[in-house]
């Protein structure tokens, strides 16, 4: 995968800021004043969209946050996708997050799976299960197994995923993007030591979920 320059703003919006811009122009020339409210969802659509650089923890024992939002889940649990149990740590992002996904460690894509599902809220636990889903399991660079799960929500209807096993992956790599509020799974050892409670605010990258 390449690895794009960050742009400040996704390349997944530029079609809908190109719409958003455009309608809320035309409205302009032909409504006055009552363009208004098309300024405002063009104004939304590119705060939703901006994908800003982020600094890359060195630390070699962390696992970085792979999205934006609130913690709404720590705990011990099964890890599907790995069979395993595992340490596991939730991150919800609203509409107002930043959606660009980014890899939490060092490692190699062991393989990747999507699963067709529900659009329920993704701030509800039954989501990591019954939502479309998409999961990366990696084998970090320190041997450990580490599962990433993108989870669609209740208005996000398109998850995007540009890795692939046996792809090399680098920690605060974006790999990925979900359209319009969601969340992300990561599954750790039961050996990780979490850094984060529920309730916290976290952004991609530059917040350490845990060490192992």
């Amino acid at each position: 995968m390449n690895n794009y320059p960050h742009p400040i703003i996704a390349r997944e919006g530029w079609p809908f800021l190109a719409i958003a811009f455009a309608a809320a122009l035309l409205a302009s020339q032909y409504l006055g004043g009552w363009a208004i409210p098309f300024w405002i969802i063009a104004l939304f659509v590119l705060q939703f969209f901006r994908d800003p650089a982020r600094i890359i923890p060195t630390d070699p024992k962390a696992v970085l946050s792979p999205a934006d939002g609130r913690i709404v889940v720590v705990e011990k649990t099964m890890d599907p996708y790995a069979n395993r149990e595992a340490l596991k740590i939730s991150v919800f992002m609203n509409v107002f997050n930043v959606h660009s996904n980014r890899a939490p460690v060092d490692g190699k894509i062991e393989k990747v799976e999507y699963f067709p599902g529900k659009f329920v809220n993704a701030d509800l636990d039954k989501a990591s299960i019954e939502n479309e889903r998409n999961a990366l399991v990696i084998t970090a660079a320190n041997g450990q197994t580490v599962t990433c799960v993108q989870v669609a929500g209740l208005i996000a209807r398109r998850i995007l995923c540009y890795v692939n096993a046996p792809d090399m992956l680098a920690r605060g790599q974006r790999y990925g993007f979900i359209r319009f509020g969601s969340r992300v799974d990561v599954y750790l050892p039961l050996t990780a030591r979490p850094l984060v409670t529920v309730g916290d605010k976290v952004s991609a990258t530059e917040t350490i979920l845990a060490e192992f």
